[in-house]
């Protein structure tokens, strides 16, 4: 469709995040094995955290561990996770090319928002550091837990957009589970592989695959 298509109206992107708008996978990485030390669990390489990374993050160490977390010991992982993330997240920069992409989304006049299982009370100041808040028609953190997926986030951040149809929504994200969020509430779903996941494992999930934003939003677009 040209710029006139009738397809135009309502289209809408629901954006990642970590490690899809925020280029922080070696913060991950490094948080990930400082918090490993912690615990004496063997350290991990950026292509064996790709290969393993799953959400709910519980199972993730379950893969690592060979069993489950107890809920004590995932309480003290995930804070020594986000202890030594945090300290490493101020020094992240934007992914290649997504303030541009961003803007020229926003100066198009599609809608475009901002879902993240990050913190909702940190998740915020670092997007207004970047420059970026006003972008975005909603941005919505983590509120509760860390240790379920996105899909029930996803269902409370459409419900606060009113007037954008499911069906006209493509969500953009670096993790199988931002797909089955998408799918969860009757959206489309592009992943990314400079994030989470490598791209063999984003290839299972069967939704596209791309190895940029610039691509993301353009395979977005046939899509909706």
């Amino acid at each position: 469709m040209g710029k006139h298509g009738t397809k135009r109206h309502g289209k809408h992107l629901v954006w990642d995040w970590n490690g899809t708008l925020l280029d922080d996978i070696q913060a991950v990485i490094g948080a990930t094995n400082a918090a490993f030390a912690e615990f004496g669990l063997e350290q991990i390489t950026l292509a064996r955290y790709r290969d393993l990374y799953t959400v709910p993050v519980p199972k993730f160490y379950e893969r690592l561990m060979g069993r489950l977390p107890t809920e004590a010991e995932w309480a003290l992982m995930d804070g020594a996770f986000h202890k030594h993330y945090w300290q490493r997240a101020e020094a992240c920069a934007l992914t290649a090319g997504a303030a541009e992409l961003l803007a020229a989304r926003q100066a198009s006049g599609f809608t475009q928002s901002l879902l993240s299982l990050a913190p909702h009370a940190e998740l915020i100041p670092l997007v207004r550091r970047h420059g970026i808040e006003e972008r975005f028609v909603r941005v919505d953190g983590r509120v509760g837990a860390s240790t379920e997926g996105k899909a029930a986030h996803m269902v409370r951040h459409l419900a606060e957009l009113p007037g954008v149809d499911p069906e006209r929504i493509v969500v953009i994200g670096d993790a199988a589970d931002d797909a089955v969020a998408a799918a969860h509430v009757g959206a489309r779903a592009v992943l990314y592989t400079g994030g989470s996941h490598s791209r063999a494992s984003l290839e299972r999930v069967g939704v596209p695959v791309v190895d940029s934003l610039a691509e993301a939003v353009a395979v977005a677009e046939e899509l909706v």
